[in-house]
């Protein structure tokens, strides 16, 4: 018998996301990776490739609508690669950890066997899905209220395309080259009411610490470990 997703999954997902299907079914659907259904064809329904595509399609326009709205001077250019930088495997994949997402997904023993609890393509792929989920069950306001509120893209944190860089890969491949372990962040405070939250994230170096702010982690994340590549620049 196939392993099934236990409520508490839909439960904990539910709240993550401040959003409560009408139709559970397509939440379920969301999260079955092929691999499962291919080893129990005959017990379980359809895997979630269908609503990967379509909310491949809804993502992106959401995104794309937020962007026209938040920057009406940005050239298509820029808008695209804007949009690019926000829309991609790694960053869905850190998304969906933030969800825990990835224990939830129903895989087949080989792929839960390697690791595909936590491959980045399975994780970015299940959230383009559920994404798509959401918006079959409660229209585009639902699901453009879920994205800009609740999945954590960082619209706020985009000011110019020249300011549009993952300061955090940068740090790591540096402190990769030299042979140094990859950098832990940690939130030491949080300020503010729910719905306009600032946080302070540390970030600690062999001889060298840093703090960003800002108002989600990932966006303190970023500045943290930009002051971390200024200050590693300045000794060298």
């Amino acid at each position: 018998m196939p392993t099934i997703v236990t409520a508490t999954c839909y439960r904990t997902l539910e709240k993550s996301l401040a959003y409560q299907f009408r139709n559970p079914q397509l939440l379920e659907e969301a999260l079955r990776h092929r691999s499962f259904v291919n080893e129990h064809p005959e017990t379980v329904g359809r895997d979630n490739e269908r609503l990967e595509f379509l909310g491949d399609a809804v993502l992106n326009l959401v995104v794309s609508h937020v962007l026209m709205q938040t920057f009406p001077d940005m050239t298509e250019g820029d808008l695209s690669r804007t949009r690019a930088h926000m829309v991609n495997e790694t960053y869905l994949a850190e998304v969906a950890r933030t969800l825990s997402l990835g224990p939830c997904i129903q895989l087949g023993r080989g792929e839960a066997m390697t690791g595909g609890h936590d491959k980045p393509s399975i994780l970015s792929d299940t959230l383009e899905a559920i994404i798509a989920a959401i918006y079959l069950d409660g229209g585009f306001q639902a699901v453009f209220d879920v994205i800009g509120n609740r999945l954590d893209f960082p619209f706020e944190t985009v000011g110019t395309p020249a300011e549009i860089t993952d300061y955090k890969s940068r740090l790591q491949e540096k402190l990769q080259t030299n042979g140094q372990p990859v950098p832990q962040y940690r939130v030491v405070s949080e300020s503010g009411p729910d719905h306009d939250k600032t946080f302070t994230v540390e970030i600690t170096l062999p001889g060298l610490n840093a703090t960003g702010k800002g108002r989600n982690k990932k966006a303190a994340e970023q500045q943290a470990a930009r002051k971390a590549l200024e200050r590693l620049a300045h000794h060298g």
